[in-house]
């Protein structure tokens, strides 16, 4: 009885689990295409030259900051400590506690914005050495009018971690929707009249109005802001020990970028810089709607699963959601990888946006998407780390990955250019994801048996199998027109035949994932007869 119990409840679970996710990747997934509209509104208006370039650079300088003495703290420190205040001691200390936590972010973010506005010279030197006098004048100007961001965000981040721990997720999926669709209203009626500066104007409201969008439903949930600072208390103490490692071993997504937009400084006439943001926003748009809206569900009930010593409930979501996730994955890498040139022109091509730019950009995609499996289970292991707030693990895996990074840029960059910083970039996602799952083996809390790899090989069969598919397809519809419908035709048709030949294989394959989709519309034909 206490075993069917037990599945039932499992079962349940899983079900809401699968709810939310979707929902989530769907508000997600409105969010990234209104980011890719952005993006090619920039790539269309000021293409990869001086205006993008600087401004790409202003943009990048105070969000490297923020993820890397920030957004870790907030991801992988705040919420589980939060979830266990709530969960032990009651939503009035929880409230107490969050409040402290917020108004220390607050005042710290505010402080390194004072900070960077004055020292915005030396930054934009250290980020971009190998620009033009003109363009690093235009880089430092913008840079201190979209420093203030991190004060934004560290606002906005610290709401969702509240709201998250509360299972509100809808709401912090919206915020990216809503300041995208800010700044493409600025591009469509403004950009003409206020240009380049009004911008990074727009980027700033953008930020400011996703921590508003979200005041309503800290409301809902009864949280209640009381301006303090505690930082004395064992909580506080928890999150200040169990930053600093996990603040670290979250750099290297940020501090990779910055080592290869260094490099990319001195490539094309610092086009390259250009030409390594629209590749990797690309990738990051792809793959973080799937991943990120996976791990920003999934990580709270970790948090919780640790907190009761779950350890069932605890593996069978690490396993689950790692099966799941290397399905989608796997098509995700070798399609984008294969369509790179006609996905690169479909969002960026046109205007002011060339057919060098389109070359180096979409061989750009094409290296770094090598990195999508790895950047994936990076994400998705660290988080099990963290929710067991073991941040050491991820810091070595962190070093390891900025170790390898290095060096294939310094090893790939005369050879290859731009390609082979994106290609360093793959390889450092690859390291830092075989550190973490190898660590898991060796404390004896894997999750992979045998049955597991032997799926995987099946994924990645049927993936090959997709990719030969699409390479046909394309080669087929690759010369229908060079209109705006034409390149989306001719994109879709091999994406569309690639889907039903990845399905149809891991059908034949007996993968769970395949067969459940066959159940749930074999449910509904059933449900409407």
């Amino acid at each position: 009885m206490s075993d069917e119990t037990s599945q039932t409840r499992q079962n349940r679970e899983g079900g809401a689990s699968v709810r939310a996710i979707s929902t989530v990747m769907l508000i997600t997934l409105a969010g990234k295409l209104l980011g890719l509209l952005r993006d090619r509104l920039l790539a269309i208006n000021y293409g990869t030259g001086m205006y993008a370039n600087a401004f790409l650079t202003a943009s990048r300088i105070p969000r490297v900051f923020f993820d890397m003495l920030f957004a870790s703290a907030i991801a992988a420190s705040f919420i589980p400590v939060f979830s266990e205040v709530l969960k032990k001691k009651g939503q009035n200390k929880a409230n107490l506690f969050g409040s402290s936590f917020i108004t220390l972010v607050g005042a710290s973010t505010l402080l390194l914005t004072v900070v960077g506005m004055v020292c915005t010279e030396p930054l934009v030197e250290l980020f971009a050495d190998g620009y033009d006098a003109e363009t690093a004048s235009l880089a430092v100007s913008l840079t201190r009018i979209m420093f203030p961001t991190i004060f934004f965000t560290g606002i906005a981040y610290s709401f969702v971690g509240i709201l998250q721990s509360f299972d509100e997720f809808n709401i912090p999926a919206v915020i990216s929707l809503i300041s995208n669709a800010i700044i493409i209203a600025y591009y469509l009626l403004l950009n003409d009249r206020f240009g380049i500066y009004g911008l990074a104007a727009a980027f700033l409201i953008g930020w400011l109005m996703q921590a508003l969008v979200q005041i309503p439903s800290l409301r809902k949930k009864n949280f209640k802001y009381t301006p303090s600072v505690k930082v004395k208390t064992d909580e506080m103490r928890k999150v200040i020990m169990l930053m600093l490692p996990v603040m670290i071993s979250t750099w290297v997504q940020p501090i990779n970028l910055t080592i290869n937009t260094r490099f990319a400084s001195h490539l094309n006439g610092g086009s390259g810089v250009s030409a390594i943001e629209y590749s990797t926003n690309l990738y990051l748009i792809i793959i973080g709607v799937f991943i990120l809206s996976i791990t920003n569900v999934i990580f709270p009930r970790l948090s919780r699963q640790n907190v009761d010593n779950d350890k069932d409930g605890f593996v069978n979501t690490v396993r689950t959601t790692m099966h799941g996730s290397m399905y989608f994955m796997f098509p995700m890498m070798c399609g984008v990888m294969a369509l790179s040139r006609p996905l690169t022109d479909l969002i960026y091509g046109g205007g002011e946006f060339g057919a060098d730019d389109l070359n180096i950009t979409s061989s750009a995609l094409f290296y770094v998407t090598l990195g999508m499996i790895g950047y994936g289970v990076q994400n998705i292991l660290s988080r099990v780390f963290f929710a067991k707030l073991d941040g050491k693990t991820p810091l070595i895996a962190a070093m390891i990955s900025i170790a390898v990074n290095v060096v294939m840029c310094i090893l790939l960059v005369e050879p290859m250019g731009v390609a082979g910083l994106a290609l360093s970039s793959a390889a450092a996602s690859t390291a830092n994801a075989a550190v973490l799952a190898i660590a898991l083996e060796i404390k004896g809390e894997g999750y992979h048996n045998r049955t597991f790899v032997i799926d995987i090989l099946k994924m990645a069969t049927a993936s090959l199998l997709m990719t030969a598919a699409v390479i046909g397809c394309l080669k087929e519809v690759d010369d229908i027109g060079s209109g705006a419908m034409s390149k989306l035709l001719s994109l879709a048709v091999p994406t569309a035949v690639g889907m039903l030949i990845y399905f149809a294989a891991t059908f034949l394959l007996r993968l769970d994932e395949a067969k459940l989709v066959v159940g749930m519309l074999k449910k509904s034909r059933k449900e409407k007869a």
